[in-house]
């Protein structure tokens, strides 16, 4: 019997092309890399072009048994278009609808779609972390579309009989990490001073191998047909404690200031980053219960082993 074909969006991306390279390592799938521009994959496994906002660029999916779709407009901190949420929903909603009807018309069997935590919501109260069946409530234009996604792709599940999985992540970290992850690395490695020794939040995160194995679990277990997941390193940390920690996987000491949560947001404000302190200081935990139960799942990396090697990686590249 031949190994399941599976295609992935997004290749070149720092999702999409871990899941490839672990694919290729699983050895009990065989891969296929749909990638906008140039990609390391090239000559380890089929690579097809594709973007997102191009009809005519739809690849090939005879013989594919399961599409996992992970290209998109990711969330931008900086928004330059006049309208985001219509640019969002250009490739996010209506490219995401594209690509899945053509699975469906080709007899894909699954399609696997990796939405965001921010479908859920910003933040969270004390003791009330999100649950995967939560009434959603995304609050800006990236979370509306990728909750708008996320029905159109049920609704074509109900009309095709395509199976749809949807798997929302919270902040994804690991070897290759930017934005403020990569952020925060630098200013500890440097020894800046940070203002952020005494916040007191709970945030889930999820290494990029647990987010990986999830996705490779959903494949092919028949418990994932029509089901929303969200998916954690089942650790939550404080901002004050991932600094730290992340530090210790660096081998530096971090120069972390106690400043009062209420002030440091009151400045920022007034510095017009009100939004990045709030995010700093409040809390968005996930509940990965209904995960790990109807899966079978747990997360195969611990926190601390991920920091090393995001660290290691890290270090790697400054030497370049």
């Amino acid at each position: 019997m031949s190994a399941p074909r599976v295609l992935v969006t997004g290749a070149n991306g720092f999702v999409g092309e871990a899941v490839v390279f672990s694919l290729l390592l699983n050895k009990r799938f065989s891969p296929i890399a749909a990638a906008r521009g140039s990609t390391r994959l090239n000559g380890l496994c089929p690579v097809v072009s594709f973007d997102l906002i191009d009809s005519a660029s739809l690849p090939s999916l005879a013989d594919v048994d399961v599409v996992i779709h992970a290209a998109a407009r990711v969330h931008v901190m900086k928004e330059t278009a006049a309208d985001a949420l219509a640019e969002f929903r250009k490739i996010n909603v209506e490219g995401t609808l594209r690509l899945a009807r053509h699975a469906a018309d080709s007899g894909v069997t699954r399609f696997i779609f990796i939405s965001s935590i921010k479908v859920n919501g910003e933040s969270t109260a004390e003791g009330q972390p999100f649950k995967a069946d939560d009434a959603p409530a995304p609050s800006d234009a990236y979370g509306v579309s990728k909750y708008e996604a996320e029905e159109s792709l049920k609704r074509l599940s109900r009309e095709t009989g395509m199976e749809v999985v949807i798997i929302r992540p919270p902040l994804v970290y690991g070897p290759g990490v930017k934005a403020n992850f990569l952020n925060m690395m630098r200013w500890l490695d440097r020894g800046v001073p940070l203002p952020l020794g005494s916040i007191s939040n709970q945030r889930s995160f999820v290494a990029i191998g647990n987010l990986v194995d999830l996705i490779i679990t959903c494949i092919s277990h028949s418990a994932a047909a029509g089901q929303t997941f969200l998916v954690s390193d089942g650790e939550d940390l404080s901002t004050t404690g991932l600094l730290r920690r992340l530090a210790r996987a660096l081998g530096k000491k971090p120069w972390l200031l106690k400043f009062p949560q209420g002030l440091l947001v009151a400045v920022a404000s007034m510095l017009g980053r009100r939004a990045f302190a709030q995010r700093i200081c409040g809390s968005l935990q996930v509940d990965i219960h209904k995960t790990r139960e109807l899966l079978s799942w747990k997360p195969p990396v611990n926190l601390d082993d991920a920091m090393l090697k995001t660290a290691s990686h890290y270090f790697k590249e400054q030497s370049k």
